[in-house]
């Protein structure tokens, strides 16, 4: 009877020291698997998607502190959508294996978390590999939390299929509700949106009143009456009309052309922040007037209207776009 508790002592022991060499082995795994999904993903970040050749775009560090977006929308067959899913679906691995190796409480985990991606997204700028920006930081902690609660559904106690099943399906729900909560979100930002009435442009150096009685002209045989100002140049030499600003997310309003009775000759450059964003010129096939009415997102700080030869502009103005709360 003794000799048989022995030989039962002792063959459990062999099963718990398998066990425990198993798991050795297991951990092992994980955390060479660990060290090379983390070199994958620096690769990414710091030299992947062609970064080198880029390089040279990022010429001054670039940070991005208050965010421009939202996380993650529904789907869409964009980059821009693949990209936002990428931010956050590629750090959840790291969300299930630190925990897992390690141990950690939530708090210390993602505390550490977000001082690691805090100091990449540095590196990223300084190095001019990318920019600095708020929204990435968003996107891989969202990334990693999602992971951990997976962690804590199937992973932090003894590992079965249920359980495996489990961690997958919060997953799934976890993106899911990302999604709804950011398009709720784009909802009450964006359902309150009211455009702001039209006003017209005046020039730095005019300290006049605009005047509305502005003489007509002819476009390739269409009327053309200004309603609110009319720029040309003076006396064919080029002239510029610069507006300052300092507004954001704008309509913008313009009309250029040609009169029919002047010789055929020549442009209108539109300049927003120092970039060239329209042109027009006497090199065009088509003679009729052009009409601009695009949306202009972002901090515009000042508009100059470069006009040449017989061309003239009318009717320049701009509608702000604005929030309830602004």
């Amino acid at each position: 009877m003794k000799n048989n508790q022995e030989e039962l002592t002792n063959g459990n022991k062999v099963l718990e020291d398998n066990y425990e060499v198993m798991k050795a082995k297991f951990r092992r795994f994980i955390l060479i698997g660990t060290i090379v999904y983390a070199i994958l993903v620096l690769y990414f970040m710091f030299l992947g998607f062609n970064r080198m050749d880029h390089n040279s775009d990022y010429n001054q560090y670039t940070f991005i502190f208050v965010p421009e977006g939202i996380p993650l929308r529904f789907p869409k067959l964009t980059m821009s959508w693949l990209y936002d899913f990428g931010n956050i679906a590629a750090f959840i691995p790291f969300g299930i294996v630190i925990p897992l190796l390690y141990r950690i409480r939530f708090r210390k985990f993602i505390t550490l978390f977000i001082s690691v991606i805090f100091l990449l997204e540095m590196l990223q700028s300084l190095t001019f590999m990318g920019t600095f920006d708020i929204m990435d930081i968003i996107s891989n902690t969202l990334g990693a939390i999602i992971g951990f609660v997976a962690y804590r559904v199937g992973f932090s106690s003894e590992i079965t299929f249920k359980k495996l099943v489990a961690s997958v399906a919060a997953i799934l729900i976890l993106i899911i509700g990302v999604m709804v909560v950011s398009e709720t979100i784009e909802y009450g930002v964006n359902v309150n949106k009211r455009i702001e009435p039209i006003q017209a442009l005046k020039e730095v150096s005019t300290s006049t009143a605009i005047t509305k009685n502005f003489s007509t002209f002819t476009v390739q045989g269409e009327k053309v009456q200004p309603k609110f100002n009319l720029f040309s140049s003076v006396d064919g030499i080029s002239k510029e009309h610069l507006f300052n600003l300092g507004k954001k997310n704008l309509w913008f309003y313009a009309n250029c052309g040609i009169p029919d009775k002047e010789a055929y000759k020549g442009s209108v450059t539109i300049v927003i922040n120092g970039q060239q964003w329209f042109q027009f010129s006497d090199k065009d096939k088509d003679r009729h007037a052009v009409k601009i009415i695009p949306f202009f997102e972002g901090e515009v700080e000042d508009v100059k209207i470069i006009v040449t030869g017989n061309a003239k502009v009318w009717d320049v103005s701009i509608a702000e776009i604005k929030h309830w709360w602004e």
